[in-house]
C-alpha cells in the first residue's frame, strides 16, 4: 500500500464469520455506465438488487438482472466443502460457507474473499469490465500442499431489476455454443453469456427455487426469487495458479487479467486526480471517497465521451436532477473532474423547460418529469461551483441565454405555482398533490410534506442563485445592475424567515394555513450556501437550533423529536416508511453543509472536522467504502435506504475537502 492509496476497508474472520453481521455488510462495483454488480460479505443475498451482473442495457437506465450469483465449492481431496452461502423460503441459510471466510478487503473498490479451509487458503475476486456489462470472478489458489478442485455453478435470472423471477413464468433457454454458453430468455431480451479461458465450462438447467430476501421482507416487498442454474465451470488449481469466469450481456472476448488491469489503471487515475487537485501528497480518507464518488459518474447512452450523467444512489435510484446537481461539486470538482462536471451541466441544459430542470430522467425513453422547485436553482449553484472552482467561464457563457431564461421564467411564473412574490422577491411553489421538494415523500395521493408556499431552503437557494447571476454578469463584462437589484430586494424578504421568538428560521412562510414553523434543518442552507442573506446572528441561530434538535453521528434529522408527527424509525411497508422518510429521518448529505455552516460562524476547524469523523466510520460498516441515504432518527441510528448515496458521498467529500488543508492533512 502506497502513501496515496485510499482508506483501507479490511474485516477479519470474527465480522465475516457472524452472519448477523456479515450479511449486513455489502459491497458493490460499477461499470461506468449504470450497471453493477452487488452483494453481502456473507455471500447471502438479502436484496433483489443483489446479483454478479446487473446490465443497464440503455445506459444508465433500463437495467436487468441477468447472472444471480455463483455457488462454489471447493474439493481438497476429501470431498466439495461449499464456499457460498444461501437463505431459503423457511428462513434457514444453507449452506453456511461464509464460516469459511477468513477475511474480507476492498483492494481498491474490488471486493475480495480469503476462504481457508483447513491449510487451503483460496481468493475471490469480483469486478466489471469498464464502460460494458461485463462481470469477472476470478480465484487464486494463494496456499495448498496439492492441487484442488474448484466448482463453480452460475445461477441465472432475466428480469428488470426491481422484480422478481418465478421459474415457471420465467423460461431460459441454455446453449453450448463450443465457446461458451448462452442463457437466453424465451420471451425475447438480451442473453447472458458465460465464457473463461481457464475453466471447463458446461451447461446444465435446473431451477432452484425459493431464495428468501431477507432486506426485502424488511421492506414489505416480495421477499421470494428463483433463479435458473445454467452452467458448471471446473477447473483444477495448483498453488499460485489463477482462474477467471465471465459473464456478459454482450458477446466478444474478456480477457480476466487485462480487465482487472483496466480497473487498477482506472481506479489510479481517480485518486490521483484527486490528489492532483487538492495539491497533497497522501489523503486516504479523501482518496476512499473519491472512489465513492466515481460509481455514480456515468455515460449517458451509446454516445461518446461528452454524454455524462449522475446515478442518485444504489441500488435502486436512476437520474435525478436535484440529486445530480446537489452532488456534482463533490463528485466532480473536488476529485479533478471538472470535465465530467462540464458535460453533466452542458447534457442537463438541453432538458431545460419552462425555465425548469427535470426531476427525473425515467427509463425507456418516457419524457423527463419536471415535478421540482428546487432542482434548477441547484443547477445555478452547480454552474457557479464549477465556474468558481475550475476558472472557465466558457460554460457560463455559452449558457448564460439560458440562465436568464430560468430566472424570468421563475419570475413570471411557471409549472406547479412557481413563481416569484413582487412584493417580497421570494418565490412560491407548491400545487395540491404535488411534492416539489426536496423533502419529496408520496404514497398515491398522499403528500407527506406538502410544504405549499415559500420555503426556506428554496428561498435560500434563490437568493444565492440571484447573487451568482450578478456575480457572472460581472465576470462576463454583462450589466449586473439589474441582478444586484434582484439580490438585494430578495435579501429584504429574506427576512421574513427569521423568528426572534423561535430563535431560528421558519420553514414555510404564507402557506395555505399560514406560516409553518416546526423545526426542520431545510434552513441551514441559508447559512452554508456561498451567498447568504443573513447576519451574523441569526447564521448562529440557525446553527445552534439545528445542532440542539437536529444533529446526530450521521446527519441532519429531517424533523425535530419534540415535534408533531416525528417519526423516530424509518421501517416497515412502503407507506410506513414514506410516512418517516421525512419526518425524523436522518439525511447523511445535510452533515456536509452543517459542518462547512458550523464553521462559518464559530471559526472552529477542529469541530466541524470532528462533526464528520462518524460517517467516516460508517465507510466500514453497511455499503462498505460509500456512504448510505439515510438513517433512523433514534439511536443507534441504523442505516436505511440505498447503500451508496450520491449526495451523501458528495457533500461529505466536498466538507471534508473544505475543512482540510495541507497543514491539516
Amino acid at each position: 500500500m502506497t502513501e496515496l492509496s485510499p482508506r483501507a476497508i479490511r474485516l477479519g474472520r470474527e465480522a465475516c464469520g457472524a452472519l448477523d453481521q456479515s450479511q449486513r455488510l455489502e459491497w458493490l462495483v460499477t461499470n461506468g455506465i449504470g450497471g453493477y454488480a452487488s452483494g453481502t460479505v456473507a455471500g447471502v443475498r438479502t436484496r433483489r438488487y443483489h446479483a454478479l451482473l446487473v446490465a443497464a442495457l440503455d445506459p444508465p437506465g433500463e437495467r436487468v438482472v441477468l447472472a444471480a450469483e455463483v455457488h462454489e465449492a471447493l474439493d481438497c481431496g476429501d470431498g466439495p466443502t461449499p464456499l457460498h452461502a444461501s437463505r431459503w423460503r423457511d428462513g434457514s441459510v444453507s449452506p453456511r460457507g461464509f464460516e469459511h471466510i477468513e477475511a474480507f478487503w476492498l483492494e481498491g473498490g474490488v471486493p475480495v474473499w480469503r476462504f481457508c479451509v483447513g491449510h487451503v487458503c483460496l481468493e475471490k475476486r469480483v469486478t466489471m469490465a469498464r464502460g460494458r456489462n461485463a462481470t469477472v470472478v476470478a480465484y487464486r489458489l494463494v496456499r495448498a500442499s496439492a492441487p484442488v478442485h474448484l466448482a463453480v455453478k452460475v445461477l441465472a435470472v432475466h428480469r428488470d431489476f426491481h422484480g422478481n423471477t418465478r421459474a415457471g413464468a420465467s423460461p431460459m433457454s441454455v446453449e453450448d455454443t463450443g465457446d461458451g454458453i448462452v442463457v437466453a430468455p424465451r420471451a425475447g431480451g438480451r442473453p447472458l453469456y458465460i465464457r473463461s479461458p481457464s475453466m471447463v465450462v458446461a451447461p446444465t438447467h435446473v431451477w432452484y427455487e425459493g431464495f428468501l430476501f431477507d432486506r426485502e421482507r424488511e421492506r414489505g416487498l416480495d421477499p421470494l426469487d428463483d433463479a435458473l442454474h445454467v452452467a458448471t465451470a471446473t477447473v483444477d488449481l495448483r498453488p499460485g495458479a489463477d482462474a477467471g469466469l465471465v459473464l456478459a450481456a454482450e458477446s466478444g472476448d474478456f480477457d480476466p487479467e487485462e480487465v482487472f488491469a483496466e480497473v487498477r489503471r482506472h481506479e489510479a487515475d481517480v485518486v490521483a486526480r484527486y490528489h492532483a487537485r487538492q495539491g497533497v501528497r497522501a489523503d486516504p480518507i479523501g482518496a476512499r471517497l473519491a472512489l465513492a464518488a466515481d460509481q455514480f459518474l456515468v455515460r449517458r447512452g451509446h454516445g461518446g465521451d461528452e454524454a455524462w450523467s449522475i446515478i442518485a444512489g444504489y441500488h435502486w435510484f436512476g437520474e435525478w436532477g436535484r440529486d445530480t446537481m446537489i452532488a456534482l461539486p463533490g463528485l466532480a470538482l473536488v476529485t479533478g473532474r471538472s470535465d465530467v462536471a462540464r458535460h453533466v451541466l452542458q447534457t442537463y441544459a438541453g432538458f431545460v423547460d419552462g425555465g425548469m430542470l427535470p426531476n427525473r430522467l425515467p427509463d425507456g425513453g418516457s419524457p423527463p418529469e419536471y415535478n421540482t422547485v428546487d432542482a434548477t436553482l441547484w443547477y445555478l449553484e452547480a454552474i457557479r461551483a464549477y465556474t468558481v472552482t475550475t476558472g472557465d467561464l466558457g460554460v457560463a457563457r455559452t449558457l448564460w441565454p439560458v440562465l436568464e431564461g430560468i430566472i424570468a421564467a421563475h419570475e413570471r411564473g411557471t409549472r406547479y405555482g412557481i413563481r416569484m412574490d413582487p412584493r417580497d422577491g421570494l418565490l412560491r411553489s407548491g400545487q395540491t398533490g404535488v411534492q416539489l421538494t426536496w423533502m419529496d415523500a408520496k404514497l398515491g395521493d398522499w403528500v407527506v410534506t406538502p410544504r405549499e408556499g415559500k420555503c426556506v431552503e428554496v428561498n435560500a437557494l434563490w437568493y444565492n442563485g440571484l447573487a451568482a447571476m450578478a456575480d457572472l454578469a460581472v465576470r462576463l463584462g454583462h450589466d449586473a445592475a439589474t441582478w444586484t437589484e434582484r439580490v438585494e430586494r430578495t435579501r429584504s424578504g429574506m427576512q421574513r424567515f427569521w423568528s426572534e421568538h423561535r430563535g431560528y428560521l421558519i420553514d414555510v412562510l404564507d402557506g395555505p394555513s399560514g406560516n409553518d414553523e416546526c423545526l426542520r434543518p431545510n434552513q441551514i442552507l441559508a447559512v452554508a450556501l456561498a451567498f447568504s442573506a443573513f447576519g451574523d446572528r441569526e447564521q448562529r441561530a440557525a446553527v445552534d437550533a439545528c445542532a440542539r434538535a437536529l444533529l446526530t453521528s450521521h446527519g441532519l434529522r429531517s424533523l425535530a423529536p419534540d415535534q408533531e408527527g416525528y417519526r423516530p424509525h424509518y421501517e416497515g411497508d412502503v407507506a410506513s416508511r414514506d410516512g418517516a422518510y421525512h419526518q425524523g429521518t436522518v439525511w447523511a448529505w445535510l452533515l456536509g453543509p452543517f459542518a462547512l455552516a458550523h464553521f462559518r460562524v464559530y471559526h472552529e476547524m477542529d469541530t466541524a472536522r470532528a462533526l464528520l469523523d462518524p460517517l467516516l466510520d460508517h465507510l466500514h460498516s453497511h455499503g462498505l467504502g460509500s456512504i448510505a441515504e439515510i438513517f433512523d432518527g433514534a439511536p443507534p441510528h441504523w442505516p436505511r435506504g440505498c447503500i451508496a448515496q450520491a449526495w451523501s458521498v458528495g457533500e461529505i467529500l466536498r466538507a471534508w475537502t473544505q475543512l482540510h488543508d495541507d497543514a491539516g492533512r
